[in-house]
């Protein structure tokens, strides 16, 4: 959304709300975009390198309820990481990105400055899952690092990738939380079943995730896999331990989230499987 804006309010330097010629209120964010403004003035962005408008009546309260809680240097810096990962990704996302990274780095380097730490247990799955977002999470802490004189540890690269994933395909959180859990698990009824212990920095354990994941995404957008008989009267024939094991962990999936998964994934399932075996 283009200006001109009015000015209604400075939050802080880093922050105003603001009218459009509608006189629809919006939240304008942007690294000194309040600063030398005044209420009821038009906003003069010529001053201003760049800024995000938030259009969203919900996530306009949400934000305008956490700015006070954040610092103005915090909210700063959190402006440049929006834009490092706008310019990264080069493709619309969720505005509430706005509010939830914020609130989940600020709430890190309290965290921090406490003494106390929050391990990532699916940082490689997640790594695995979303290479893309995982590389720009990778930049954004480095930035807030550099900025802001702290030291986040890695296991906060693999939260701010699932935020922007989110940010990306409008999925919770909690939701991407749950796909890296039930990958995680199946990984270890593969190692259980085939008596293995799969290497997390291995290509065959990169394609297995990797096919999971899509494998997931599939069966809840309920698109169809080419089927291949004549193969799959082969795999089962060879290697009968993978083929049932992959129906094992199809059942799996297919139970906890309420979807189902066509005959043709436990061919494909299957032949990784089989890399991963020891015999």
């Amino acid at each position: 959304m283009n200006g001109p804006f009015k000015i209604k309010k400075i939050l802080n330097n880093n922050v105003v709300i603001a009218l459009t010629e509608q006189e629809n209120e919006v939240v304008l964010t942007g690294k000194g975009i309040g600063f030398n403004q005044k209420q009821g003035e038009i906003l003069d962005d010529t001053k201003v390198d760049k800024y995000f408008v938030l259009i969203d009546k919900s996530e306009q309260e949400q934000y305008k309820l956490l700015v006070p809680h954040v610092s103005e240097s915090f909210i700063g810096v959190m402006n440049e990481v929006i834009f490092l990962i706008s310019e990264k990704l080069d493709t619309d996302f969720d505005e509430h990105i706005h509010i939830a990274l914020t609130d989940h780095l600020s709430f890190a380097i309290k965290r921090l400055q406490q003494g106390l730490g929050v391990k990532n247990p699916f940082l490689i799955e997640t790594q695995t899952m979303y290479p893309k977002e995982y590389t720009i999470a990778e930049e954004v802490i480095q930035l807030m690092n550099h900025k802001l004189n702290v030291s986040l540890p890695d296991g906060e690269i693999g939260f701010v990738a699932l935020h922007i994933h989110s940010a990306v395909t409008n999925r919770s959180i909690t939701e991407l939380s749950k796909y890296s859990l039930l990958i995680n698990r199946l990984v270890s009824v593969i190692e259980d079943s085939l008596k293995v212990e799969v290497s997390r920095t291995g290509i065959d354990y990169l394609r297995l995730v990797r096919h999971l994941r899509h494998a997931i995404e599939r069966s809840e957008l309920n698109q169809p896999v080419e089927a291949h008989e004549r193969l799959e009267k082969v795999l089962k024939e060879e290697y009968p331990l993978c083929y049932n094991l992959s129906w094992k962990l199809i059942k799996i999936m297919q139970k906890e989230l309420q979807t189902k998964f066509p005959d043709a994934e436990a061919v494909y399932l299957t032949m990784h499987l089989q890399r991963l075996s020891p015999n």
